[in-house]
């Protein structure tokens, strides 16, 4: 059985409501920190893997748990959050500043759209979604512990639970609509599993205890209709 835990990282600046300069680099907040220690003092054994976004908070959170178990394998994989508007025109604004921003990409319901340079389509995320759940598929690791982000962990998750056949102007709006009702918590997450043989993914309930995810009981209890 191979089993995914995938975390989101801990609070950040933005999620605090801080105007920020860089997407790549937002630091955790104090509390974003203490998450990230509460999923590091979770870990009851080292994982085979140990993998986190390229992005900042992503990769601070990895670091608590990776100080604990400094000799568990870690990689680099290009699991970033969704940038779905132009970097440059973001530049030391809020979410709420961004909040209309937002609203019209979502209503304009465009999968091939891409605002522009460093942003990528709804398409192109998807796509990277679905890379990510190949890469695992052909892993050798077989316990793998995977840090990221809230719109890219449920990008894995609405893939295997809708199995979408086209990323069209429908499925967008679904996801979307998935996305906001399925909302992951700063420093929470759930699991994915494949028995070997198997030809598809599983998912777990998502586990929020005390605002951490708690991963020694993050496992899979029934896979979600």
């Amino acid at each position: 059985m191979k089993n995914v835990r995938l975390v989101r990282h801990g609070g950040s600046a933005a999620n605090a409501g801080a105007a920020t300069l860089d997407h790549a680099y937002i630091p955790l907040t104090e509390k974003g920190i203490e998450q990230a220690n509460r999923v590091a003092q979770s870990v009851a054994c080292a994982p085979e893997l140990v993998v986190a976004s390229p992005f900042n908070r992503a990769r601070a959170t990895a670091d608590a748990t990776i100080s604990i178990f400094p000799d568990a394998p870690f990689e680099t994989w290009p699991i970033e959050e969704f940038t779905y508007l132009d970097p440059t025109r973001c530049v030391n604004t809020t979410v709420g500043q961004r909040k209309a921003w937002v609203e019209q990409y979502w209503a304009n319901a465009d999968p091939s759209y891409n605002d522009g340079e460093g942003a990528e389509s709804f398409l192109v995320f998807v796509g990277r979604a679905r890379s990510f759940l190949d890469r695992l598929t052909t892993h050798p690791a077989q316990d793998i512990l995977e840090f990221s982000h809230g719109q890219f962990l449920n990008a894995v998750a609405w893939l295997i639970k809708r199995k979408p056949l086209q990323v069209d102007a429908q499925a967008m709006i679904e996801w979307r609509r998935y996305e906001i009702d399925n909302h992951v918590p700063n420093g929470c997450g759930f699991v994915v599993t494949r028995a070997l043989g198997d030809s598809s993914w599983s998912v777990s309930d998502s586990v929020d205890i005390d605002g951490a995810v708690n991963l020694d009981k993050l496992r899979v209890r029934s896979p979600m209709p």
